[in-house]
């Protein structure tokens, strides 16, 4: 067993949960192939750029190798992944801020 986190070796540990819920792996599989597609009205390219940000937001290394070497795949640029991970960032950090006024109205009016 190693100690790293993120080891490209997990995958066969996620592989497990198929076996153990294999309902409710099958309907994450359904979600997890959306990004994917190219059947709607969001074209490929514009579809991994979404999939590049949110995986940052995310935090997810999997999502980002993923989703990088898709979006390479078709045809996105270094500069255009590298403007959908700063974007991802600005919404984290906004969202973050917007959320102060969350903390600020639970501490409440008592100094």
């Amino acid at each position: 067993m190693t100690n790293k986190y993120y080891d490209n070796a997990d995958a066969e540990f996620r592989m497990q949960m198929a076996k153990l819920a294999p309902a409710d792996f099958k309907a994450w599989m359904t979600l997890n192939a959306i990004p994917g597609q190219d059947n709607g009205e969001v074209p490929p390219r514009t579809r991994e750029l979404i999939a590049i940000a949110v995986a940052h937001a995310t935090g997810c290394p999997y999502c980002i190798e993923s989703h990088v070497t898709k979006g390479k795949a078709v045809g996105l640029s270094k500069a255009e992944v590298a403007e959908a991970v700063l974007i991802a960032a600005a919404m984290k950090a906004g969202a973050a801020a917007a959320h102060g006024g969350l903390a600020m109205k639970f501490y409440g009016d008592e100094e």
